[in-house]
């Protein structure tokens, strides 16, 4: 039967609670985004205007929008390997069930960077978090396919390197961008708008 392995704990989950699981975190980790944003209040500042308080905040919007295109870039690779898995079984389960929770801290490292900006340990905190996510992506598909193990027999090889070379963006632009936080501190971040103008190139689409 589809989304079922014989044996173990995949005989008993399947691919549909995987991905039942995955749109209930994605969706609270994008929620709890916009709690990363805070004003100091009027009293605290001496420039009593809301219009300087709120430009004051530009990098906590910017990089709330920027963890808020990321979730949503990954809830959307994810939705294309789980279209491709077929199955699962106990060790794919945990695999994911680790991604997820590297999703679930995405709101911390949004926060610790908007509030730092500039500050190489925060952007390397969150880069951390963009490697952990993309590396897990990364194995989930690299253990699927792998002999085709939770996939089906007929899936040409081109479309497995097609999926190597979409999920290995985010890890390999995370390397980058921690490697930038050390060399231009404040500039590590904009590493990762390229991420989906990579992914929306044919090379990293077509088979």
């Amino acid at each position: 039967m589809s989304g079922r392995e014989s044996g173990g704990i995949g005989s008993i989950l399947t691919t549909r609670r995987i991905e039942a699981l995955t749109d209930g975190i994605f969706g609270f980790a994008m929620t709890l985004l916009v709690t990363t944003i805070a004003l100091p209040s009027l009293a605290s500042t001496s420039d009593h205007s809301i219009r300087s308080l709120v430009l004051g905040q530009w990098h906590q919007f910017y990089v709330y929008g920027l963890s808020f295109m990321l979730l949503s870039v990954f809830w959307v690779v994810h939705h294309i390997q789980f279209h491709v898995i077929e199955r699962t079984d106990g060790l794919h389960v945990w695999i994911n069930i680790v991604l997820l929770m590297f999703v679930a801290l995405i709101p911390f490292s949004c926060d610790l960077a908007g509030d730092y900006p500039g500050e190489p340990v925060a952007e390397m905190v969150f880069g951390l978090n963009m490697l952990a996510v993309g590396g897990m992506y990364l194995l989930n598909w690299v253990y699927a396919t792998g002999s085709h193990r939770l996939v089906s027999p007929d899936l040409p090889r081109a479309a497995v390197v097609t999926g190597l070379r979409r999920t290995a963006v985010v890890p390999v632009t995370a390397v980058v961008a921690m490697g930038v936080a050390f060399v231009a501190p404040g500039w590590a971040t904009m590493a990762y708008l390229l991420i989906p103008v990579l992914l929306s190139l044919p090379y990293f689409r077509r088979y």
